[in-house]
């Protein structure tokens, strides 16, 4: 079990690989974006390689990785693009590496390459992360990789969140630029749609602010 006790301002949040649900289908490879500038965050260094505080001296992206690899995911494709992750930082038999060279051109491009790869491993459905996002926890991957509807999303206090999950029927549905990823997808056929009750949270670390807000 890996397991990092985040200390917040107003809480603390377990941030936790241990096994409840079921691990995920084989056929289910997760996607975890780490492609964005991260312009916001003004820092020396891009966010993703920032420690992030009180984690055991691991950064913001290791930090997301090691929470989809505690989900047990049989396959695990990570998008770069901006950010300069050193490869032993990407190094394990789990994980592909895919580089969008046009990362500057939303989200979306990101999504797709991701997919692309998914199909070469023959995936049947994908979930989808953030890798600013790195209270999502382990057990909130296994949750949604295990929902049965077209499109599952992840809730944190009844408010939509990350990751998601898109059965292979969606994919042709997604667009192919900007920034929306599954977000349009989502918003107009409700009616595919299951929200499944996550812990953790979906807090994106996107400024220094956000980031002194864990600390």
């Amino acid at each position: 079990m890996t397991k990092v006790l985040v200390m917040r301002q107003d809480s603390d949040v377990d941030i936790s690989s241990e096994h409840g649900s079921q691990t995920p289908p084989t056929d289910n490879v997760a996607i975890l974006l780490a492609a964005g500038a991260g312009s916001r965050f003004l820092g020396s260094e891009h966010k993703l390689l920032v420690t992030l505080p009180q984690s055991g001296g691991a950064s913001i992206f290791e930090m997301s990785l090691q929470q989809v690899l505690g989900a047990g995911f049989a396959h695990i494709v990570v998008v770069t693009g901006a950010a300069n992750i050193p490869p032993t930082k990407l190094a394990h038999p789990n994980v592909t590496v895919v580089h969008n060279n046009r990362w500057a051109d939303g989200q979306s491009g990101s999504v797709v390459m991701g997919i692309h790869e998914a199909q070469r491993l023959k995936a049947s459905a994908v979930v989808i992360g953030l890798a600013d996002q790195p209270f999502v926890t382990a057990e909130a991957w296994r949750r949604v990789a295990n929902a049965t509807t077209p499109i599952a999303v992840a809730t944190y206090g009844g408010r939509n969140g990350n990751p998601v999950r898109l059965h292979e029927s969606m994919w042709p549905l997604l667009p192919n630029s900007g920034d929306s990823g599954a977000r349009d997808l989502i918003r107009l056929r409700p009616e595919l749609v299951s929200q499944v009750d996550c812990p953790g949270s979906a807090a994106d670390i996107d400024t220094q602010e956000d980031l002194a807000q864990w600390t």
